[in-house]
Formats: C-alpha cells, structure tokens, sequence
C-alpha cells in the first residue's frame, strides 16, 4: 500500500494559503504565487502519507491544480493517485468500482437535490465546476461508484467514499499506525433508497477494508439529524463513539450534533460478512 522510500513533491493548489497550515499538511513549505495559486514542496514518506495530505487539502475545500514529484536531477513528472478501492468487486445486486471523471454528470442528478445535499458537506452549484471537482485526483482517488448489475437492470446508484488514512500514535510508533484506519462516507440516490442497496454497498466496503486493505479500524460520522445514515451503521454493527454536541456548523445557520461511528476487524465475525467477489 505504500512505499518506503520518501520522495520530494511539488504541489499545486488554487487560492493563496496561509502559512499557518503547513504544519497542517506535513509542514510542506508553502510558495504563494503571482498568479493567485499556493505551490507546496516537501518529501513525503509514504503514499499513505500522501494520501493523507490530499485528503487534508479536499478537508480545508482547496482546487488541486497538479501534482509532480522531483527526482534527484530535478526533473519533475506527472504522480499517479491511486484508487483506495484497488479493484472492481461485486455483491448480490451491485458492482462497486472506482470512478472516474465521466461518472460526474450520473452523480450530479442527485446530488444538486435539496434532499441530498441537506447532509452534504457541499452543494454543487452548477454542473461545470461540479465536473472540475469531482474530476480532482484527490476526489476520484477515494470515491466509489456503485451500480446495478445487469441482472437487476444496470444503473448508478450512489457514489460511496472510501478513505484509507494513519491512526493517530505517538511518535515512538507511527510507523505501526500508516494505513491502519478507513474512512466510509455514502450519497446515495433517493430513487434507489429503501431497498438495501446502501447496506449491501457497505457491508462489500467494510469487508473491502478488512481482508483487502489490511485496516484495523473503520469509521463512518454524520449529523445527528442525518437518521438514515446513523441508523445504516447501526444496522452494520458499528459502535457509536462519539456525540459531538452542536459541535458543527450547518449551512442553515444552525450549529449541529455529529455522531462517529466505528467497527473493529476483531468486531466482525467471518460468517456475518457478505463476501464481496472480485470482478474479473
């Protein structure tokens, strides 16, 4: 999952960052440009923590404009990011693959609906720069397409999140934490809602994430309003752990409860996972 050689990076953000949030992204050096863009530079250890920095970057609502990594004589290329879903898999009813750009237009159709994006972090406001955002590589690196299969019609069902990410240590033994946690996050679309396909969906990922990526730990959070979704990780099996009291702030205006979910590998019994097939 990651590698062991750290290498020098050079990133492009869109807008100026203040200096207070390099130590925020890795204590990255933060150049702010003339032309209105901030371009970090700094070695990263692993690709774990890279994705930890491009997950803290889509965290703070900051464009990722490129991405290079710098080799000894300087010369710079293109870094791929990797899919946290490292390959296709099916269930029952559904096909869970990684998304890419052109899923941006199926996803905008439920997304924009006030429904929807009553418990979104954001909004989309208009389908071009919904398509510029979903299209980051640090937003399809850990995004989920969920489908139909052909035996139940084909289709897009929702888009799902799947984050790998280091648990917190203390120093002495941070290098036993990379990789060891997962965060999940769902959307689904109202029109396929009420038939166990989000359960179904997120079963494969918690099982995904146990016996695939090797992570200890999964978490899920959202409102405390947001029923649907606290009650879906009830039904998982996830322990609530945290009842954050108005401790977030709504687009309404209002400060809101959150409440964090968890599942342990040690909580999940071998007969009680819905096995996710890999798709050849």
């Amino acid at each position: 999952m990651s590698t062991s050689t750290a290498l020098s990076y050079e990133i492009q953000v869109d807008g100026h960052l203040d200096d207070h949030w390099s130590s925020w992204l890795g204590d990255l050096a933060l150049t702010r440009e003339a032309d209105g863009t901030t371009t970090l530079h700094g070695a990263l250890a692993d690709q774990a923590q890279l994705h930890g920095l491009l997950a803290g970057l889509r965290d703070i609502g900051t464009t990722l404009l490129s991405l290079r990594t710098l080799d000894s004589l300087e010369l710079s290329q293109p870094v791929a990011v990797r899919p946290a879903l490292p390959r296709p898999v099916s269930t029952s009813r559904l096909i869970l693959r990684p998304a890419v750009a052109a899923d941006a237009d199926a996803t905008w159709r439920y997304r924009r609906l006030e429904t929807v994006g009553e418990w979104l972090t954001e909004v989309p406001q208009d389908l071009e720069s919904y398509r510029a955002t979903f299209a980051e590589p640090a937003r399809l690196a850990t995004t989920v397409v969920v489908e139909l299969n052909e035996d139940h019609g084909g289709g897009l069902v929702g888009d799902f999140m799947l984050r790998v990410e280091d648990a917190w240590a203390q120093t002495e033994v941070a290098s036993r934490a990379k990789g060891q946690q997962a965060e999940l996050g769902w959307v689904l679309d109202p029109a396929y809602a009420g038939r166990g396909y989000a359960s179904e969906a997120v079963r494969a990922l918690v099982a995904i994430c146990f016996e695939d990526l090797g992570v200890r730990r999964v978490v899920a959070n959202c409102f405390l309003g947001n029923e649907a979704s606290w009650r879906l990780m009830e039904r998982l099996g996830m322990r609530r752990e945290i009842h954050a009291v108005r401790e977030s702030l709504h687009r309404s205006g209002r400060w809101l409860d959150v409440v964090g979910y968890a599942l342990l590998a040690d909580d999940v019994k071998p007969h009680r996972r819905e096995p996710a097939e890999h798709v050849a």
